[in-house]
């Protein structure tokens, strides 16, 4: 299984805004447009599977990144920007694969009738409060399979090249099975490598709604923070190298838990010399860290204002975490923890940092989001 919730850092789109209300009741309905409904030409593949140079040279010019590229997809009503994707996204996404060294080749994605009842319900289901938040970013949910991760998100430039909105692609294949405990212990799992008598339990859920419909909405939640993030003062463009961003003062969330090495064009945390495991940790792929280091990793953690540790990995994934956790924590008062257990051990119990002091500053700083 591939990365769930992936950030790619070349896409490039544009869009226009829409709604919030139309894109509530749109969601809501969930009608599904069939995959012509936007569909544009799409030239033949110009790039060998494995040629990433290409990949790039591809992108820089593919219709997708103007806005002429979408007029017929912005002719369509608001129902019509949910469901299967397009064949130009589908070749975009995987031109994006290619020239980020991914394997797999996405294709649409059509989900059947009962992945679009949990799709509705997951949406329904949501604090009215999240969804005022994306009046002007949200464009639409589109489904492929074999993308490479759960849930993908990146956002559209406006015709001053400036991100001003975002969308959401979801692997309907990936997601078919899931339920919340099991995808949010999965994942929570990835960056550490198997050793017997090793254990890392993440509860999302009670028992009773340990179910795929908020697997589902758990992934979304992630997602809508990286599009709350588009267009804002939260944290630099995840496009934006490190050596570019002039004035971090300017994004106050990024500056709570992060610094800018220009020299070695990388975010740096600033508990990076309390948290030296924080370097090892990689999800999805390429674990670097040992089962027996789970609990030295998360009691490390533990003295961060990161909410997760998936959030301690860029600045974009914090903030997506930390927007995720809250809603799901303090808003809709659903569980979050991290249980590790080994052999002839007590367990030891991690939960979500909301009504600690150490995640106070970015508390304040979502519910003033949610305010406004």
């Amino acid at each position: 299984m591939a990365e769930a919730g992936r950030l790619k850092q070349n896409m490039l789109l544009l869009r226009n805004p829409i709604h919030w209300r139309l894109v509530l009741a749109w969601l809501v309905a969930c009608l599904m447009p069939t995959a012509s409904a936007w569909a544009l030409s799409v030239p033949a593949p110009a790039c060998p599977g494995t040629d990433r140079a290409c990949a790039v040279r591809e992108m820089e010019h593919y219709p997708l990144r103007t806005l002429s590229g979408w007029k017929q997809a912005l002719a369509q009503p608001v129902e019509a920007r949910i469901g299967p994707a397009s064949p130009q996204l589908v070749e975009y996404l995987t031109l994006d694969n290619i020239a980020n060294g991914f394997p797999e080749r996405p294709r649409e994605g059509r989900p059947d009738a009962a992945f679009m009842a949990d799709l509705r319900a997951a949406v329904a289901g949501l604090p009215p409060a999240v969804w005022r938040l994306f009046g002007k970013r949200l464009l639409g949910i589109y489904f492929v399979e074999n993308l490479g991760g759960t849930g993908y998100t990146d956002f559209v430039l406006d015709q001053a090249g400036n991100p001003v909105a975002g969308y959401i692609v979801l692997d309907v294949t990936v997601l078919a099975g899931q339920r919340a405990n099991a995808w949010a212990t999965w994942k929570e799992n990835t960056p550490f490598k198997p050793r017997p008598g090793y254990q890392l339990q993440a509860q999302i859920e009670e028992p009773a709604n340990d179910n795929r419909k908020n697997a589902i909405q758990y992934i979304l939640l992630h997602e809508l923070g990286h599009v709350l993030s588009i267009g804002g003062n939260i944290h630099p463009p995840w496009n934006l190298e490190p050596r570019k961003v002039s004035e971090p003062e300017h994004y106050p969330y990024f500056e709570l838990s992060w610094l800018v090495g220009r020299e070695f064009n990388q975010f740096w945390s600033r508990f990076d010399a309390a948290f030296p495991r924080r370097k090892d940790v990689v999800y999805y792929f390429g674990a670097k860290l040992d089962a027996k280091d789970m609990a030295e990793t998360y009691s490390q953690l533990a003295g961060t204002n990161f909410p997760s540790l998936y959030a301690a990995t860029r600045p974009g994934d914090d903030f997506a975490e930390a927007f995720a956790s809250y809603v799901h924590v303090v808003l809709m008062r659903r569980p979050w923890s991290i249980t590790i257990s080994r052999d002839g051990a007590p367990p030891q119990l991690f939960k979500a940092c909301w009504s600690e002091p150490r995640c106070a500053p970015k508390r304040k700083l979502i519910e003033r989001l949610l305010r406004e």
